[in-house]
């Protein structure tokens, strides 16, 4: 499960060969062994023999093995316990089944156990013991090996890294290994460990269940801390990416290795104690454990919520060795507890050997009692002696403990298992067959098949990957009061169920970190609470994040919510936006108070109007009623019952009806009812008319004209009410905008024009009947009708027109409510003003109700009356209308083991010479030369295919498939070091040699060759003492070209510090000079060009992409790097597959559908050029073209790839190439090859033939399509790739790299003129100066390497570019240099690129196209970062960035735009001059300041006339003052508000209007106190003379200065912005301050004016030619009509048209004040100059 280090898979492969040439001999026919014999620790001989290894030791005595001897047996360390207890537990199941007689009867299992000391080198070496013994010779045969193994199956290797290591060994032997306790995920793969199998789940399960038991309780943010080993870093991974799958982030994942320097151990401490997330998930073994238990201890790290694996979390001594408590708590998975009766018994049962010849017992007891046998005098004084009978039981220690007993219950499980396939196998019943040749195969075959339960009732069985089914219980470290840890289960995880009833925790307390009951809380971010969405911090983990509020309008109802969700339009977010709640529909109910008021007040004027119809019918025969046209009066009544009904109409919800009905319905009872009453007006003036001599005026306006008038004028509205219901009728509405929370419920106008048509028409006729009476005016006083009219229409269109502004200003229902108050304003005004004062006088003074009475003296003759009693009759019933490179994976960690296997098998036991123990290796080419440098390059690409049976020794590789490549790099090194020996100024008199060797791309051949270049092929090189040292053959190795060799091969040379210079090999990991210090490269690493290569990607906008890679060292470091990056910049891989050039069609067919069934058009590769041709051969056959393609320098600049890509796959491909390179003579040189005069060298031979396709010595049975060699064939005459220079920047890598180690040299021996040979040359001394050097090349190009043996990284940007002729030409399009700024380093030059297909347009690879700015992100659920929707901003926030992750809510002074892609300032609204409305009023306030003047003027010329004098003067110019200052005061309204303004508008407006009122009633009270003054004995004048009026004016103003000041004290208006009233308005307005201090103000002006009312009321009956009284009523009249119409208005109006209001409502009454009271005397002043005399100002019917 656990131990040292990982051990690649696919390099066993090369493992397995070493180790068969290990123990084989070159030329010699006996198979002998060569290294010392392995004997087991303990053995039983029987029928059938049964391997075990165990760790009997943890540990070995570190060495530093100089290879000048040969390497001593490792010495095991620190005995392990736990190993006698798994050993016990086989011997038990052994001793079982041999005592049985229902299993393997007449059958004895005999077996061999060793302990490997947890290492992986011994591991593999005791396993080849197992299967082949120890003797000497085992064979003397015709050269063959052959022999049966010596063990049916092995038993035991309880860790993941060792198990990998002799699976791999074994497999192809297929011996069955049963593993009790390896849990790596990775060994479930039965193409790679064909033989392996246990009864232990593997740790997929535990991976899985583990992130879901941190998922059960919440955690999202923990640390992750693993063994840096296969077991921890497959176990971890497969964590990790379920982890992400269920939300939880890792903040940090770390790894460490018992044998690691206490400084890492330190880092992470430290890593921990700057760590935010209190939970730690573990991949440890359980020594690993302690070694980090024990560092946290000394820095007191408690308090932290421990998530643990099977390895530590039910291990006693893991918990006894805690004593800081640094665990309690802890949480994890374990194998469910098991019991196997008689086991703890049978493992305790271990008697002491009589004799101390078995060491191992020794040690054991030794170990187990604190104790030793023979204790010499030296010994310490604290030991005691063995005494060899001891109790076990009275033992406290690891070996006593049973915790760990399902793991021994696996054991026994595991030999029970092969015990009941060798059942089936020997065909057991009674007696088993001997007879049966038992085979490996066969073995494991029945294995995998068997299914038997034990006797504890265990079911056992093995799924097809060799695993067991997967079954978990979840325990609790729970300490008790005495310290001990108790370990509870407290749950299971159980994979066999359903994924919803896996993970079950049982009702069953829980004590977690610090003995705490509540569960801990570890997480980056909290929970979003409902109401809230999401938002990523940057660059954090996707559990990090801020909570933003739901707009209004938007709701998230569940916990952590990425988005929130807009309500339907009729629905509002509530106030904690975590629910959608029916908007509130708003309208005029009958069920609020202001509907019911109105309700109510419709219903008393039908009830009033019933009562003045029903007095007026009872009295149908009296003067009043005849007199004043009864028919019309009736007509007039009934029209007033339907506009008073009409208005409950435009209460309750609006429906299709009630929307038509009620504007027409009010249209039409309102025309009837004003022709009513201009009838009656019409009736009056013709009936004066026609008193007049010779006047027959009322025949022509007779009983049927008024009828016909009436309907006519109501024909006319009813004919628009048609139209208007015809073309475009008012609907129901619901009206989403004018509130965000409302719906405001309302009946749209459908046609505005035919409503302000009906509306329009009602305003003429009121117009009209105003005139007429008007012109009525000079009537007798007794016959008072037109009088009463004449009030009503003042009343009627004072109402209207204020409604206008109010009903256009007032939102929702105001507006209903503004239109009933108008409708019921006018219908009382109507019925009061005429059906009031005539039911007074039936009823409360029927004395004047007579015919005498109702002929005044002064009207002629009563002619008038008369004609009107005779004339008018009673009219008919009236009636109403209705309406996203190289061979095979090489892993470092398993290179230390390959190395000690190389040495080991060049290494003879027992014989003083070291001998060569393979076949020679000769090099290709060579030349003898002073200092001598090797070459390893590739002549062949591939070679024979074949199967080693291992019955005889292995025959050479057979290369095949020459590689011109391989020629030319070879090539560029001969030219270097011809130049350098042609020098004089480089090494001067120093020749250098060369020893080339091909390398077949094979590893294995790469390695041979390169310890053939080190060592030589001598047979016997040193028959010295013993000592196998000599100087290496060679000083430096050029090459190897791909990563994964050069990998190997340094890490075989790395120890001699031979220095490696590749010139192709770009893994990036390669440049970790901890595990390859002796690798340098001319190329740079692949960590720039995959950085590049995603900097390219974004640089072209593609975030959506493919991805393809070699499945090899090269390809997948390449691409994980890629990777990295490529999320670090926001870009996405759809896929990314392997390949490899010997990958199955299938698995090339998969990732063709794949690539068919993808959404992105971009593909990235990293890619050798064979294993691209591999893809691009299968593309060609599905026509698959129009992707893009990016392009390593593997093959982006390779004219072979492209002479391949016939079906034009790659036409516009981009990528990275290692700039172009020209060195003079090279091109030259290398074409430069001549043949050799006979074809003794095969290689040159086969190069020869195959550039030229001919054939030497060419005979009679040779194919006629080949031509013979004469070897002078032109090679400028072939076009292959041996003349394709496009290469030529890979051999200046070349190139460079012999100068590297030239140079090197020169500074070594110290050459001037001539160069010091006496100098000794060290390896490492040579690898340390070439890493100092920096030269120049002839060719101007600087050479030098970083610390990690890399050069400088630059780029070219190349773009495959089509010819006419159908050669792809490879276009430099840019530069990428890593030695740059970061935003400097990729350049694009301005050149034209093709793009895939010959389109000239950058292709589009986006998931989801880019959110514009106004829009937000929203990530598709389960899909990557790259996909997402775009969501527009809410009102009111904005985005202003491409991509944005969220919007941003702008200031309250500011407003999104129409796109919401900016915060635009919200418009100050405001009452302003330069706008219509504010110009209208700012001209009305100035237009009547004008007249004031005007009038004061006339009034102050005239001052001495009696109309001047009579009427009051002084009082009058002071009222004439007040109203200039009552229309000036209405200019503070207009305009920003300000401090200042504020304060005045308010108060300069209550004061002046008290002034001017106070003048009024000043006036009125003089009146009366004058008529007064005429009766006999009154002296009233005394107590209100000139002094008493203008002191009561001072007195009534003084009270309201009063309430102004303690306003403006207490409380003052202020200038506000009001933000709530429109969501993109501001409202610029004045805050009162007080409410109180404003109604005060407004109610003292209203119980002045309704005071003033009163009196001039009672002032109605003063004599006709003194009209002030009359006057002073009609401007009161209008007064209190404005200002009671205002307080509705003013309340339900919002922003500035609230202001509007006021003014209009100051402006009219100022007007109707200046009008009634000073025109009619203007009119007198100016133009009836005769009347303003004091004779014609007494009227003759007054008292003297």
């Amino acid at each position: 499960m656990t131990h040292t280090r990982s051990l690649s898979k696919k390099g066993w492969v090369l493992l397995q060969l070493l180790l068969v040439a290990s123990v084989s001999q070159a030329e010699e026919p006996v198979c002998r062994r060569r290294s010392d014999p392995e004997n087991p620790q303990l053995s039983k001989d029987g029928d059938i023999l049964l391997g075990g290894m165990f760790f009997f030791h943890s540990k070995w005595d570190g060495r530093i093995d100089t290879y000048m001897h040969k390497p001593l047996p490792l010495q095991c360390t620190s005995f392990n316990l736990r190993g006698i207890q798994y050993t016990q537990a086989m011997l038990l199941a052994i001793e079982e089944i041999n005592n049985s007689t229902d299993l393997l009867p007449g059958i004895s299992l005999g077996y061999k156990i060793y302990d490997i000391c947890g290492s992986i080198s011994r591991g593999v070496g005791v396993t080849l013991a197992l299967t082949n013994g120890n003797e000497e010779i085992s064979s003397a045969s015709d050269g063959a090996c052959p022999r049966p193994g010596q063990v049916q199956a092995i038993v035991g290797v309880g860790h993941s890294t060792p198990s990998m290591a002799i699976s791999t060994v074994i497999g192809p032997f297929n011996i069955p290994l049963i593993s009790h306790y390896a849990t790596c995920a990775c060994l479930s793969d039965k193409t790679k460990y064909p033989s392996f199998l246990r009864t232990i789940p593997s740790d997929y399960y535990q991976s899985r269940a583990l992130a879901h038991l941190v998922r059960y309780f919440g955690w999202t943010w923990v640390g992750a801390i693993r063994s840096n080993n296969d077991y921890g870093n497959n176990g971890m991974a497969i964590f990790t990416e379920t982890a992400q799958q269920l939300g939880i982030c890792l903040e940090y994942s770390v790894s460490f290795y018992k044998t690691d320097p206490p400084d890492k151990i330190k880092k992470i401490v430290d890593i921990i104690k700057t760590s935010t997330s209190k939970v730690i998930v573990t991949f440890l073994a359980h020594m690993d454990i302690d070694i980090l238990i024990h560092e946290l201890s000394l820095h007191n790290l408690t308090g932290y919520q421990w998530v643990g694996t099977e390895s530590w979390i039910f291990d006693f001594q893991t918990a006894s060795m805690d004593r800081h408590h640094i665990l309690d708590g802890a949480i994890g998975l374990s194998i469910p507890k098991a019991h196997v009766s008689g086991m703890r018994e049978f493992i305790l049962d271990v008697k002491p050997l009589n004799s101390s010849k078995n060491e191992l017992f020794v040690e054991f007891w030794e170990t187990l009692f604190d104790c030793k046998f023979m204790l010499s005098r030296s010994s310490a004084g604290n030991q005691r002696e063995c005494t060899g009978h001891e109790d076990v039981t009275g033992a406290q220690n690891t070996f006593t403990d049973m915790s760990l007993m399902p793991i021994f219950y696996n054991v026994y499980k595991g030999v029970y298992a092969v015990a009941h396939a060798l059942h089936n196998i020997l065909n057991c019943n009674k007696t088993c067959n001997n007879k049966v040749k038992l085979e490996p195969l066969t073995i494991l075959q029945h294995i995998r098949k068997i299914r038997f339960t034990t006797k504890e009732g265990d079911e056992v069985y093995f799924n097809e990957n060799g695993d067991p089914a997967a079954k978990y219980e979840i325990i609790n470290w729970q300490p008790t009061e005495n310290g001990i840890v108790d370990f509870v289960t407290v749950g299971v995880h159980d994979t066999s169920l359903p994924a919803d009833k896996q993970l079950n925790l049982l009702n069953k307390p829980l004590i977690w970190a610090r003995n705490s009951l509540q569960v801990p809380s570890s997480v980056c971010s909290e929970k979003c609470p409902p109401g809230s969405r999401k938002v990523l911090q940057k660059g954090k983990p996707v559990c990090c994040y801020d909570c933003l509020r739901c707009a209004e309008g938007e709701i998230s109802n569940i916990t952590d919510s990425i988005t929130c969700v807009r309500c339907h339009p009729e629905f509002w977010s509530n106030e904690r936006r975590d629910a959608c709640v029916k908007k509130e529909a708003e309208f005029l109910s009958y069920e609020e108070i202001m509907g019911a008021l109105l309700t109510a007040a419709s219903l008393f004027g039908t009830c009033m109007t019933f009562v003045v119809a029903f007095i007026f019918f009872r009295y149908r025969q009296t003067p009043v009623v005849r007199a004043n046209n009864s028919e019309l009066s009736f007509l007039l009544l009934f029209s007033l019952t339907l506009c008073f009904l009409c208005s409950l109409t435009f209460m309750g919800r609006p429906s299709e009806w009630s929307c038509m009905l009620r504007h027409t319905a009010f249209g039409i009872t309102f025309v009837l009812c004003i022709s009513c009453v201009l009838g009656k007006t019409i009736v009056v003036l013709m009936a004066f008319r026609a008193t007049l001599p010779g006047s027959d005026v009322m025949k022509w306006f007779g009983p049927t004209q008024q009828k016909l008038s009436v309907l006519g004028f109501t024909l006319v509205q009813v004919i628009i009410c048609i139209f208007w219901l015809t073309i475009s009728p008012p609907f129901p509405f619901k009206n989403f905008k004018t509130f965000k929370n409302k719906i405001i419920l309302e009946c749209a106008l459908g046609s505005a024009v035919g409503f302000w048509a009906v509306l329009g028409y009602i305003g003429l006729l009121a117009m009209l009947c105003f005139s007429l009476a008007f012109l009525a005016r000079k009537l007798p006083d007794n016959f008072n009708e037109a009088k009463f009219i004449t009030f009503s229409m003042l009343i009627f269109c004072a109402v209207w027109i204020t409604f206008i502004p109010a009903y256009v200003s007032s939102p929702g229902k105001f507006s209903v409510a503004v239109e009933i108050f108008a409708i019921l304003a006018s219908s009382f005004g109507l019925l009061i003003c005429i059906f009031i004062p005539k039911c007074y006088i039936i009823l409360l003074k029927p004395e004047k109700n007579t015919k005498k009475n109702m002929m005044g003296k002064g009207t002629p003759k009563g002619n008038i009356l008369i004609y009107i009693m005779v004339h008018v009759r009673q009219p008919s019933s009236p009636a109403l209308l209705d309406i996203m490179t190289s061979t095979h994976e090489w892993s470092e960690k398993g290179w230390a083991l390959c190395h000690l296997l190389l040495v080991a098998s060049v290494a003879l036991a027992g014989e003083l010479p070291c001998r060569r123990r393979g076949d020679p290796e000769n090099p290709q080419l060579s030349k003898d030369g002073d200092i001598m440098l090797g070459g390893i390059f590739s002549f062949h690409n591939t070679w024979m295919d074949r199967q080693d049976t291992y019955m005889h020794k292995p025959l050479p590789l057979h290369c095949t498939s020459l590689n011109f490549r391989g020629f030319q790099f070879a090539q560029a090194m001969l030219f270097a070091l011809e130049e350098i020996n042609n020098s004089t100024d480089l090494l001067p008199g120093i020749s250098l040699g060369y020893k080339i060797h091909d390398a077949c791309a094979s590893i294995a051949r790469g390695v041979t060759v390169a310890l053939a270049l080190a060592n030589g092929n001598e047979e016997v090189f040193a028959p010295s003492v013993g000592e196998c040292t000599r100087p290496a053959q060679v000083q430096a190795i050029m090459g190897e070209t791909f990563s994964s060799p050069s990998m190997a091969i340094s890490t075989v040379i790395g120890p001699f510090y031979i220095p490696l210079i590749s010139h192709f090999a770009t893994c990036a990991c390669l440049s970790d000079k901890t595990k390859y210090p002796s690798f340098l490269r001319t190329i740079p690493s692949d960590y720039y060009q995959s950085r590049a290569l995603a900097q390219l990607v974004k640089y072209f906008g593609w975030t959506w992409v493919g991805a393809i890679r070699t499945n090899d060292d090269y390809g997948n470091n390449g691409m994980a790097t890629f990777i990295e990056t490529a999320q670090q910049l926001g870009i996405c891989l759809e896929y990314s597959v392997s390949v490899f050039r010997t990958d199955p069609p299938d698995k090339i067919q998969q990732i063709i559908d794949i690539i068919k069934a993808s959404t992105s058009k971009v593909i990235v590769t990293f890619l050798s050029p064979t294993d691209l041709y591999v893809i691009i051969q299968e593309l060609s056959l599905h026509n698959m073209t129009g992707f893009q393609w990016v392009g390593n320098e593997g093959w982006i600049f390779d004219f072979h790839t492209a002479a391949m890509d016939g079906h034009h796959i790659l036409d516009g491909a981009i990528g990275l190439s290692i700039p172009k390179a020209h060195v003079s003579g090279m091109r030259e040189f290398i074409l430069d090859v001549k043949p050799l005069n006979s074809s003794s060298n095969k290689l040159f031979t086969e190069f020869w033939e195959k550039l030229f396709d001919c054939k030497f010595n060419l005979t009679e049975s040779s194919d006629g399509n080949h031509k013979e060699c004469t070897g002078h064939e032109d090679v400028t005459a072939v076009q292959n790739s041996f003349t394709d220079m496009s290469l030529m920047p890979i051999f200046n890598n070349i190139y460079k790299g012999v100068y590297a180690v030239a140079h090197a040299l020169h500074n070594i021996l110290r050459c001037n003129k001539t160069c010091n040979k006496n100098v000794q040359l060290d390896p490492f001394q040579i690898l340390q100066h070439i890493r100092k050097i920096r030269f120049t090349t002839k060719e101007g190009d600087e050479v030098y390497f970083t610390e990690n043996g890399d050069p400088a990284a630059k780029y070219e940007i190349i773009n495959w570019q089509p010819t006419e002729n159908g050669i792809v030409d490879f276009v430099t399009v840019g530069l990428y240099d890593a030695s740059l700024p970061a935003d400097n380093q990729m350049k694009l030059q301005n050149k034209p690129l093709i793009w895939a297909q010959n389109s000239h347009k950058v292709p589009l690879s986006v998931c989801s196209e880019n959110c514009p700015p106004g829009t937000r992100k929203i990530l598709q659920k389960g899909k990557p970062v790259c996909c997402y929707d775009c969501l527009q901003c809410a009102e009111g926030e904005i985005s202003n960035t491409t991509d944005s992750i969220t919007c941003v809510r702008c200031h309250p002074e500011f407003w999104s735009t129409e796109r919401r892609n900016a915060c635009v300032k919200k418009e100050a609204e405001f009452l302003s001059h330069e706008e219509i409305m504010g110009a209208l009023l700012t001209a009305a306030s100035l237009f009547g300041t004008c007249m004031t003047a005007v009038v004061a003027f006339i009034f102050f010329r005239n001052r001495h006339t009696p109309i001047v004098r009579a009427n009051n003067s002084e009082l009058s110019f002071l009222l004439l003052f007040s109203l200039t200052l009552c229309f000036l005061c209405s200019l503070t309204f207009i305009g920003r508000p300000s401090e200042w303004s504020c304060m005045l508008r308010h108060t300069a407006f209550g004061i002046t209007f008290v002034l001017c009122i106070s003048c009024v009633l000043g006036k009125t009270i003089v009146v009366l106190m004058a008529f007064r003054a005429t009766l006999p004995g009154s002296d009233v004048m005394k107590w209100f003379g000139p002094a008493q009026q203008k002191l009561t004016v001072l007195g009534f103003t003084l009270i309201q200065v009063i309430i102004c000041v303690l306003w403006l004290t207490i409380s003052p208006p202020f200038p506000f912005k009001n933000f709530k009233e429109f969501k993109d308005k501001i409202i610029l307005e004045c805050a009162l301050g007080s409410a109180l201090g404003f109604w005060a103000v407004l109610g003292y002006i209203g119980l002045l004016a309704m005071l003033c009312f009163i009196l001039a009321f009672l002032a109605r009956k003063l004599p006709d030619n003194f009209n002030e009284a009359k006057f002073i009523t009609f401007s009161m009249l209008i007064f209190c009509a404005v200002w009671i119409t205002f307080i509705p208005a003013y309340v339900s109006s919002p922003g500035k048209f609230s202001v509007a209001v006021e003014i209009f409502a100051i402006l009219a009454s100022s007007f109707g004040l200046l009008i009634c009271i000073f025109v009619p005397k203007c009119y007198i002043i100016l133009l009836k100059p005769q009347k303003n005399t004091k004779k014609s100002m007494m009227w003759r019917g007054a008292p003297k």
